[in-house]
């Protein structure tokens, strides 16, 4: 099995001035916990939902409701995603994207071509190829 057996091509990306609110919502629309980050049609990096909540606020901090949104508000996904995210291309074996997962601890590979992105595979979409499920059955979005 390759990668483009698994892979997802409905890409949902936010650009690097999307704040860190806009972006959250958008994984939460979307029920996904990995957004690519574009910028004039190139990969600039990759946010999870985990950069996001280490970059929020703790509730145990000091700081009032006002400071908190006002921090908050002025934070964008360009700093506080992985820039130069690791890639794969469609062509690799699943079993060798899954392996590059496992081993950076990561959920989410881009997948490029020729320098261009053509999908996103993830450690669920490895999980249902495991199991035997349908991706395209399975995917909501």
């Amino acid at each position: 099995m390759r990668v483009r057996d698994l892979m997802t091509t409905i890409l949902i990306a936010v650009e690097p001035e999307t704040s860190v609110i806009d972006a959250k919502k958008t994984m939460a629309e979307h029920r996904i916990r990995h957004l690519l980050v574009m910028a004039d049609g190139e990969l600039r990096g990759i946010v999870t939902d985990r950069d996001i909540r280490l970059a929020l606020p703790s509730p145990a901090t000091s700081l009032s409701v006002w400071e908190i949104n006002f921090l908050v508000a002025k934070l964008t996904v360009g700093e506080v995603m992985t820039k130069d995210p690791v890639t794969v291309g469609p062509g690799r074996s699943a079993r060798d994207a899954a392996r590059v997962m496992l081993e950076r601890k990561i959920g989410a590979l881009p997948v490029t071509e020729h320098g261009r992105v053509v999908g996103t595979t993830t450690e669920t979409d490895c999980l249902r190829a495991f199991a035997g499920v349908s991706v395209r059955a399975t995917r909501a979005v």
